[in-house]
Protein backbone atom coordinates (compact mmCIF):
# COMPACT_ATOMS: atom_id res chain seq x y z
CA UNK A 1 0.00 0.00 0.00
CA UNK A 2 1.22 3.29 -0.67
CA UNK A 3 1.85 5.42 2.13
CA UNK A 4 2.66 9.65 2.86
CA UNK A 5 3.35 11.95 5.31
CA UNK A 6 1.23 14.75 6.02
CA UNK A 7 2.76 18.17 6.29
CA UNK A 8 1.14 19.11 9.44
CA UNK A 9 0.94 16.69 11.85
CA UNK A 10 3.62 14.51 10.06
CA UNK A 11 1.80 11.46 10.40
CA UNK A 12 2.04 8.46 7.56
CA UNK A 13 -1.40 7.53 6.26
CA UNK A 14 -2.73 6.09 2.96
CA UNK A 15 -1.36 7.95 0.03
CA UNK A 16 -5.20 7.73 -0.98
CA UNK A 17 -7.00 9.77 2.56
CA UNK A 18 -3.48 12.06 2.31
CA UNK A 19 -6.01 14.72 0.95
CA UNK A 20 -8.14 14.58 3.47
CA UNK A 21 -6.32 14.19 6.04
CA UNK A 22 -4.31 17.60 5.25
CA UNK A 23 -8.17 19.50 4.89
CA UNK A 24 -8.96 17.67 8.27
CA UNK A 25 -5.40 19.31 9.87
CA UNK A 26 -5.83 22.26 7.57
CA UNK A 27 -9.32 23.23 9.35
CA UNK A 28 -7.81 22.30 13.12
CA UNK A 29 -4.81 24.66 12.76
CA UNK A 30 -6.87 27.36 11.49
CA UNK A 31 -9.39 26.81 14.80
CA UNK A 32 -6.09 26.54 16.78
CA UNK A 33 -4.68 29.89 15.46
CA UNK A 34 -7.81 32.38 15.96
CA UNK A 35 -9.59 33.44 18.79
CA UNK A 36 -12.36 31.12 18.34
CA UNK A 37 -10.21 28.76 20.57
CA UNK A 38 -11.67 30.48 23.58
CA UNK A 39 -15.24 30.80 22.20
CA UNK A 40 -17.47 27.64 22.62
CA UNK A 41 -20.72 28.28 20.64
CA UNK A 42 -23.39 25.58 19.45
CA UNK A 43 -19.91 23.27 20.45
CA UNK A 44 -18.41 23.99 16.81
CA UNK A 45 -15.09 23.81 18.24
CA UNK A 46 -15.45 20.73 20.07
CA UNK A 47 -17.26 18.58 17.21
CA UNK A 48 -14.36 20.24 14.83
CA UNK A 49 -11.57 18.88 17.36
CA UNK A 50 -12.59 15.58 17.78
CA UNK A 51 -9.39 14.62 14.90
CA UNK A 52 -11.41 12.36 12.89
CA UNK A 53 -8.74 10.44 12.08
CA UNK A 54 -9.64 6.87 12.62
CA UNK A 55 -8.43 5.48 9.32
CA UNK A 56 -5.04 6.75 10.08
CA UNK A 57 -2.57 4.31 10.10
CA UNK A 58 0.06 3.98 13.31
CA UNK A 59 3.40 3.94 11.90
CA UNK A 60 5.50 1.16 12.90
CA UNK A 61 7.62 2.27 16.13
CA UNK A 62 5.99 5.73 16.62
CA UNK A 63 5.83 5.88 19.85
CA UNK A 64 8.51 5.52 23.04
CA UNK A 65 7.96 3.84 26.12
CA UNK A 66 7.39 6.94 27.73
CA UNK A 67 4.63 8.04 25.54
CA UNK A 68 3.22 4.58 25.69
CA UNK A 69 3.11 4.95 29.47
CA UNK A 70 2.17 8.37 29.25
CA UNK A 71 -1.19 7.02 27.37
CA UNK A 72 -2.35 5.08 29.98
CA UNK A 73 -5.33 3.76 28.45
CA UNK A 74 -4.25 2.45 24.83
CA UNK A 75 -7.63 3.07 23.03
CA UNK A 76 -7.13 4.03 19.51
CA UNK A 77 -9.62 6.81 19.43
CA UNK A 78 -7.52 8.56 22.93
CA UNK A 79 -4.37 7.52 20.53
CA UNK A 80 -5.17 9.44 17.62
CA UNK A 81 -6.74 12.80 19.56
CA UNK A 82 -2.83 12.57 20.89
CA UNK A 83 -0.92 12.22 17.90
CA UNK A 84 -3.06 14.99 16.58
CA UNK A 85 -2.58 17.20 19.33
CA UNK A 86 0.92 16.99 19.52
CA UNK A 87 1.08 17.94 15.71
CA UNK A 88 -1.12 20.84 16.15
CA UNK A 89 -0.83 21.90 19.43
CA UNK A 90 0.82 25.76 19.61
CA UNK A 91 3.62 27.34 21.64
CA UNK A 92 3.05 29.72 24.25
CA UNK A 93 4.68 33.32 23.52
CA UNK A 94 5.91 34.99 27.23
CA UNK A 95 8.54 37.17 28.03
CA UNK A 96 12.26 35.22 28.42
CA UNK A 97 14.04 36.47 31.07
CA UNK A 98 17.55 36.37 29.68
CA UNK A 99 19.59 34.00 32.06
CA UNK A 100 16.44 33.19 34.08
CA UNK A 101 14.37 35.08 36.79
CA UNK A 102 15.34 33.01 39.38
CA UNK A 103 19.18 33.72 39.09
CA UNK A 104 18.06 37.37 38.88
CA UNK A 105 16.01 36.05 42.66
CA UNK A 106 18.97 34.45 44.18
CA UNK A 107 21.37 37.56 43.57
CA UNK A 108 18.97 40.16 45.66
CA UNK A 109 18.29 37.57 48.55
CA UNK A 110 22.48 37.00 48.22
CA UNK A 111 22.40 41.18 48.62
CA UNK A 112 20.47 41.11 51.34
CA UNK A 113 21.96 42.08 54.95
CA UNK A 114 19.60 40.20 57.22
CA UNK A 115 20.56 36.88 59.62
CA UNK A 116 18.72 34.30 56.86
CA UNK A 117 18.84 31.61 54.57
CA UNK A 118 16.74 31.00 51.54
CA UNK A 119 16.05 27.48 49.53
CA UNK A 120 15.03 28.24 45.90
CA UNK A 121 13.39 25.92 43.30
CA UNK A 122 15.83 25.72 40.19
CA UNK A 123 15.15 27.08 36.78
CA UNK A 124 11.21 28.47 36.23
CA UNK A 125 9.71 31.13 33.48
CA UNK A 126 7.12 33.71 34.97
CA UNK A 127 4.02 33.16 32.83
CA UNK A 128 1.59 36.14 33.28
CA UNK A 129 -2.14 36.22 33.03
CA UNK A 130 -2.79 38.69 29.72
CA UNK A 131 -5.34 41.44 29.78
CA UNK A 132 -6.78 40.43 26.31
CA UNK A 133 -7.18 36.32 27.04
CA UNK A 134 -7.12 35.27 30.39
CA UNK A 135 -7.51 37.68 33.08
CA UNK A 136 -9.60 36.66 36.25
CA UNK A 137 -9.98 33.23 34.93
CA UNK A 138 -6.73 31.87 33.93
CA UNK A 139 -4.29 31.87 37.15
CA UNK A 140 -4.60 27.82 36.99
CA UNK A 141 -2.88 27.62 33.45
CA UNK A 142 -0.11 29.98 33.94
CA UNK A 143 0.60 27.74 36.82
CA UNK A 144 0.92 24.75 35.45
CA UNK A 145 2.99 26.58 32.76
CA UNK A 146 5.07 27.86 35.67
CA UNK A 147 5.78 24.67 36.43
CA UNK A 148 5.96 22.99 33.28
CA UNK A 149 9.05 25.33 32.54
CA UNK A 150 10.65 24.20 35.36
CA UNK A 151 9.97 20.25 34.32
CA UNK A 152 11.54 20.52 30.97
CA UNK A 153 14.70 22.22 31.71
CA UNK A 154 15.22 20.87 35.09
CA UNK A 155 14.16 17.02 34.46
CA UNK A 156 14.93 14.83 31.72
CA UNK A 157 12.34 11.91 32.50
CA UNK A 158 9.35 14.65 32.42
CA UNK A 159 11.05 16.92 29.25
CA UNK A 160 10.46 13.02 27.45
CA UNK A 161 6.55 12.74 28.37
CA UNK A 162 5.00 15.98 28.55
CA UNK A 163 3.21 17.56 26.37
CA UNK A 164 4.12 14.58 23.62
CA UNK A 165 7.56 15.18 24.01
CA UNK A 166 7.30 18.64 22.04
CA UNK A 167 9.75 19.98 25.04
CA UNK A 168 7.82 23.54 24.64
CA UNK A 169 5.03 24.81 26.72
CA UNK A 170 1.39 25.13 24.72
CA UNK A 171 -1.03 27.63 25.15
CA UNK A 172 -4.43 27.78 27.19
CA UNK A 173 -5.83 26.23 24.62
CA UNK A 174 -3.74 23.09 23.85
CA UNK A 175 -3.32 23.05 27.71
CA UNK A 176 -7.00 22.39 28.01
CA UNK A 177 -7.39 19.83 25.75
CA UNK A 178 -4.55 17.99 26.90
CA UNK A 179 -6.70 18.46 30.40
CA UNK A 180 -9.66 16.74 28.34
CA UNK A 181 -7.41 13.75 27.28
CA UNK A 182 -6.45 13.52 30.94
CA UNK A 183 -9.90 12.64 31.64
CA UNK A 184 -10.71 10.33 29.10
CA UNK A 185 -8.05 8.15 30.16
CA UNK A 186 -9.70 8.34 33.09
CA UNK A 187 -7.71 10.53 35.47
CA UNK A 188 -9.91 12.34 38.27
CA UNK A 189 -13.20 10.99 36.70
CA UNK A 190 -15.57 12.63 39.37
CA UNK A 191 -14.01 15.67 39.30
CA UNK A 192 -14.36 15.74 35.05
CA UNK A 193 -18.18 15.50 35.52
CA UNK A 194 -18.39 19.21 37.45
CA UNK A 195 -17.02 20.35 33.78
CA UNK A 196 -18.97 17.67 31.88
CA UNK A 197 -15.66 16.68 30.63
CA UNK A 198 -15.38 19.52 28.27
CA UNK A 199 -12.94 22.50 29.19
CA UNK A 200 -12.27 23.27 25.58
CA UNK A 201 -12.83 26.96 24.69
CA UNK A 202 -14.57 27.63 28.36
CA UNK A 203 -12.78 30.25 30.65
CA UNK A 204 -14.13 28.19 34.13
CA UNK A 205 -11.51 28.25 36.87
CA UNK A 206 -9.34 25.24 37.70
CA UNK A 207 -7.34 24.58 40.28
CA UNK A 208 -4.91 21.75 42.28
CA UNK A 209 -7.24 18.75 41.16
CA UNK A 210 -6.79 19.90 37.12
CA UNK A 211 -3.51 20.95 37.28
CA UNK A 212 -2.54 17.18 39.32
CA UNK A 213 -4.54 15.36 36.67
CA UNK A 214 -3.05 16.81 33.61
CA UNK A 215 0.68 16.16 35.06
CA UNK A 216 -0.56 12.83 35.95
CA UNK A 217 -2.12 11.54 32.43
CA UNK A 218 1.83 11.80 31.45
CA UNK A 219 3.27 9.74 33.91
CA UNK A 220 4.50 12.11 36.67
CA UNK A 221 3.77 11.28 40.11
CA UNK A 222 1.83 14.82 41.25
CA UNK A 223 0.74 14.91 44.37
CA UNK A 224 -1.94 16.74 46.78
CA UNK A 225 -1.61 18.49 50.21
CA UNK A 226 -4.64 19.67 51.87
CA UNK A 227 -3.99 22.38 54.48
CA UNK A 228 -7.71 23.22 56.74
CA UNK A 229 -7.91 25.00 59.94
CA UNK A 230 -9.72 23.82 62.20
CA UNK A 231 -12.37 26.87 62.03
CA UNK A 232 -13.43 25.43 58.92
CA UNK A 233 -14.00 22.23 60.06
CA UNK A 234 -15.99 23.04 62.39
CA UNK A 235 -18.13 25.46 60.34
CA UNK A 236 -18.87 22.35 58.00
CA UNK A 237 -20.15 19.80 61.14
CA UNK A 238 -22.57 22.79 61.93
CA UNK A 239 -23.12 22.86 57.80
CA UNK A 240 -24.07 19.45 57.90
CA UNK A 241 -26.41 19.55 61.27
CA UNK A 242 -28.84 22.13 59.84
CA UNK A 243 -28.89 19.95 56.31
CA UNK A 244 -28.05 23.25 54.16
CA UNK A 245 -27.47 21.96 50.91
CA UNK A 246 -24.04 22.95 49.67
CA UNK A 247 -23.35 24.85 46.24
CA UNK A 248 -21.38 23.08 43.71
CA UNK A 249 -18.22 24.79 42.97
CA UNK A 250 -17.04 24.45 38.86
CA UNK A 251 -13.73 26.51 40.21
CA UNK A 252 -11.58 28.49 43.03
CA UNK A 253 -13.53 31.27 42.22
CA UNK A 254 -17.34 30.09 41.64
CA UNK A 255 -17.78 30.46 45.29
CA UNK A 256 -18.17 34.29 44.90
CA UNK A 257 -20.34 33.78 41.65
CA UNK A 258 -22.90 31.56 43.46
CA UNK A 259 -26.21 32.61 44.78
CA UNK A 260 -26.13 30.31 47.73
CA UNK A 261 -25.01 30.79 51.27
CA UNK A 262 -21.46 32.47 50.88
CA UNK A 263 -21.12 32.59 54.53
CA UNK A 264 -20.39 28.96 54.89
CA UNK A 265 -16.77 28.22 52.80
CA UNK A 266 -17.34 25.54 50.49
CA UNK A 267 -15.33 22.08 51.13
CA UNK A 268 -12.83 22.91 48.74
CA UNK A 269 -11.31 23.69 45.15
CA UNK A 270 -12.14 22.78 41.72
CA UNK A 271 -12.77 19.37 41.93
CA UNK A 272 -12.47 18.73 45.56
CA UNK A 273 -16.15 17.84 46.36
CA UNK A 274 -15.84 15.00 43.69
CA UNK A 275 -12.67 13.59 43.09
CA UNK A 276 -11.67 10.52 45.72
CA UNK A 277 -9.68 11.32 48.79
CA UNK A 278 -7.60 9.29 50.91
CA UNK A 279 -6.82 12.00 53.68
CA UNK A 280 -4.49 11.43 56.41
CA UNK A 281 -4.08 13.59 59.45
CA UNK A 282 -0.24 13.98 60.61
CA UNK A 283 -0.49 16.55 62.63
CA UNK A 284 -1.67 19.55 64.67
CA UNK A 285 0.11 22.75 64.49
CA UNK A 286 -1.41 26.34 65.72
CA UNK A 287 -1.77 28.55 62.98
CA UNK A 288 -1.02 28.81 59.15
CA UNK A 289 2.81 27.96 60.55
CA UNK A 290 1.52 24.36 59.60
CA UNK A 291 2.27 25.55 56.02
CA UNK A 292 5.53 27.56 56.38
CA UNK A 293 6.72 24.29 57.99
CA UNK A 294 5.88 21.76 55.48
CA UNK A 295 6.89 23.92 52.23
CA UNK A 296 10.08 24.75 54.22
CA UNK A 297 10.91 20.62 54.87
CA UNK A 298 9.73 19.80 51.09
CA UNK A 299 12.12 22.60 49.75
CA UNK A 300 14.84 21.25 51.94
CA UNK A 301 14.73 17.40 51.52
CA UNK A 302 16.63 18.00 48.21
CA UNK A 303 18.98 20.95 47.93
CA UNK A 304 22.60 21.95 46.96
CA UNK A 305 24.23 24.90 49.06
CA UNK A 306 24.87 28.11 46.44
CA UNK A 307 26.36 29.85 49.67
CA UNK A 308 26.35 29.87 53.62
CA UNK A 309 22.75 31.45 53.05
CA UNK A 310 21.46 30.31 49.62
CA UNK A 311 20.47 26.99 48.78
CA UNK A 312 18.83 25.75 45.50
CA UNK A 313 16.38 23.01 45.60
CA UNK A 314 15.93 20.47 43.38
CA UNK A 315 12.53 19.88 44.15
CA UNK A 316 10.09 21.09 41.21
CA UNK A 317 7.95 24.80 42.30
CA UNK A 318 4.87 24.10 44.04
CA UNK A 319 1.17 24.95 43.04
CA UNK A 320 -0.23 27.10 45.39
CA UNK A 321 -4.37 27.29 45.77
CA UNK A 322 -6.77 28.86 47.69
CA UNK A 323 -10.09 30.34 47.57
CA UNK A 324 -9.87 33.26 44.48
CA UNK A 325 -6.63 32.72 43.18
CA UNK A 326 -3.32 30.02 42.52
CA UNK A 327 0.19 31.24 42.66
CA UNK A 328 4.08 29.23 42.18
CA UNK A 329 5.72 29.22 44.98
CA UNK A 330 9.65 28.84 43.98
CA UNK A 331 11.04 29.08 47.73
CA UNK A 332 11.22 29.90 51.24
CA UNK A 333 12.94 32.20 53.40
CA UNK A 334 13.67 32.47 57.03
CA UNK A 335 15.20 35.46 58.89
CA UNK A 336 16.43 34.59 62.07
CA UNK A 337 16.19 38.16 64.34
CA UNK A 338 17.51 39.06 67.27
CA UNK A 339 14.72 38.08 70.15
CA UNK A 340 15.77 34.62 69.17
CA UNK A 341 12.39 34.68 67.28
CA UNK A 342 12.44 32.70 63.21
CA UNK A 343 10.61 35.27 60.55
CA UNK A 344 9.01 33.24 57.38
CA UNK A 345 8.62 34.30 53.90
CA UNK A 346 7.32 32.35 51.02
CA UNK A 347 8.85 33.52 47.83
CA UNK A 348 6.10 33.36 45.12
CA UNK A 349 5.61 34.28 41.40
CA UNK A 350 2.27 35.30 40.27
CA UNK A 351 0.52 35.34 37.21
CA UNK A 352 -0.94 38.71 38.09
CA UNK A 353 2.10 40.39 39.26
CA UNK A 354 1.37 44.26 39.41
CA UNK A 355 3.45 46.60 37.23
CA UNK A 356 6.73 47.63 39.68
CA UNK A 357 6.15 50.90 41.25
CA UNK A 358 9.14 52.00 40.90
CA UNK A 359 9.50 51.75 37.44
CA UNK A 360 9.12 55.45 36.85
CA UNK A 361 10.27 55.76 33.25
CA UNK A 362 8.06 53.24 31.97
CA UNK A 363 4.97 54.84 33.48
CA UNK A 364 6.42 58.14 31.56
CA UNK A 365 6.64 56.23 28.79
CA UNK A 366 3.08 55.03 28.95
CA UNK A 367 1.42 58.15 29.80
CA UNK A 368 3.11 59.69 26.60
CA UNK A 369 2.04 57.56 24.33
CA UNK A 370 -1.62 57.33 25.63
CA UNK A 371 -1.45 60.57 24.93
CA UNK A 372 -1.54 60.62 21.30
CA UNK A 373 -4.10 60.33 18.92
CA UNK A 374 -3.19 57.72 16.34
CA UNK A 375 -5.04 54.64 17.68
CA UNK A 376 -1.84 52.81 16.44
CA UNK A 377 0.35 54.06 19.03
CA UNK A 378 -2.18 53.61 21.79
CA UNK A 379 -2.73 50.09 20.51
CA UNK A 380 0.82 49.74 20.95
CA UNK A 381 1.37 51.10 24.36
CA UNK A 382 -1.68 48.90 26.10
CA UNK A 383 0.78 46.10 24.70
CA UNK A 384 3.50 47.26 26.52
CA UNK A 385 1.55 47.62 29.51
CA UNK A 386 0.83 43.91 29.13
CA UNK A 387 4.55 42.50 28.38
CA UNK A 388 5.67 44.91 31.26
CA UNK A 389 4.62 42.44 33.95
CA UNK A 390 7.07 40.32 33.82
CA UNK A 391 9.37 43.16 31.99
CA UNK A 392 8.62 44.76 35.27
CA UNK A 393 9.55 42.43 37.58
CA UNK A 394 12.86 41.79 35.79
CA UNK A 395 13.86 45.44 36.26
CA UNK A 396 13.14 45.67 39.19
CA UNK A 397 15.09 42.24 39.87
CA UNK A 398 18.55 43.63 38.46
CA UNK A 399 18.09 46.61 40.41
CA UNK A 400 17.57 45.11 43.11
CA UNK A 401 14.58 47.78 43.75
CA UNK A 402 11.01 47.04 45.07
CA UNK A 403 11.04 42.80 44.10
CA UNK A 404 10.07 42.12 47.80
CA UNK A 405 6.75 43.57 47.53
CA UNK A 406 6.33 41.34 44.75
CA UNK A 407 7.79 37.90 45.43
CA UNK A 408 7.95 37.91 49.30
CA UNK A 409 4.85 36.75 51.32
CA UNK A 410 4.98 36.55 54.77
CA UNK A 411 2.75 34.34 57.76
CA UNK A 412 0.57 37.02 58.42
CA UNK A 413 -0.53 37.23 54.79
CA UNK A 414 -1.67 33.88 54.78
CA UNK A 415 -5.59 34.72 56.40
CA UNK A 416 -7.64 31.80 54.17
CA UNK A 417 -8.99 29.25 56.04
CA UNK A 418 -7.84 26.59 53.66
CA UNK A 419 -5.13 25.93 51.41
CA UNK A 420 -4.10 22.94 48.61
CA UNK A 421 -0.56 22.74 47.39
CA UNK A 422 0.11 20.45 44.04
CA UNK A 423 4.23 19.01 43.75
CA UNK A 424 5.68 16.73 41.87
CA UNK A 425 8.29 13.86 42.49
CA UNK A 426 11.05 12.75 40.63
CA UNK A 427 10.44 9.66 38.03
CA UNK A 428 7.89 8.42 35.74
CA UNK A 429 5.02 6.02 37.01
CA UNK A 430 4.79 2.49 35.58
CA UNK A 431 1.39 1.01 34.17
CA UNK A 432 0.50 -0.32 37.24
CA UNK A 433 1.49 2.49 39.48
CA UNK A 434 -0.57 4.62 36.42
CA UNK A 435 -3.85 3.03 36.69
CA UNK A 436 -3.56 4.09 40.84
CA UNK A 437 -2.54 7.60 39.83
CA UNK A 438 -5.75 8.19 38.15
CA UNK A 439 -7.63 8.40 41.51
CA UNK A 440 -6.62 11.52 43.33
CA UNK A 441 -5.81 10.76 46.75
CA UNK A 442 -4.12 14.11 49.29
CA UNK A 443 -2.71 14.18 52.73
CA UNK A 444 -4.54 16.51 54.77
CA UNK A 445 -3.06 18.55 57.49
CA UNK A 446 -4.57 20.72 59.77
CA UNK A 447 -4.00 24.03 62.06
Amino acid sequence: MDVSTCPFCNQTVASAELESAVASCLFIFILLQTDVRYVNTNNQVDIAMECETNSWEKPQGSSSTCEDRSRGSGRSGTDEKVRCLVGLQIKETFYRVEDGLMTLLRHCLELECENSTSILSGYVDHFQSIPSEDVGWGCGWRNIQMLSSHLLKERQEAAEVLFGGSRFIPDIASLQRWLEIAWEMGFDTLGSNDFDRKIYGKRNWIGTTECTALFRSFGLRARIVDFCSKELRSRESGFGTDKRKQTQVYGPMDRFLSRGDCSVPHAGFSGYGNSKYSGTHLRNVNGHQVLIDWIWNYFSGSSTAHNCRIVVSEKAPLYFQHDGHSRTIVGVQVKHQRNGMEQYNLLILDPAHCLCSEDLHFKMHLTILRMKSESREIACAFNLQTLSKTEALKKSLKENVGWQKLIKRGVHTLKKLQYQLCYIDPGCASSEEMEKLKTLDSVKLEF
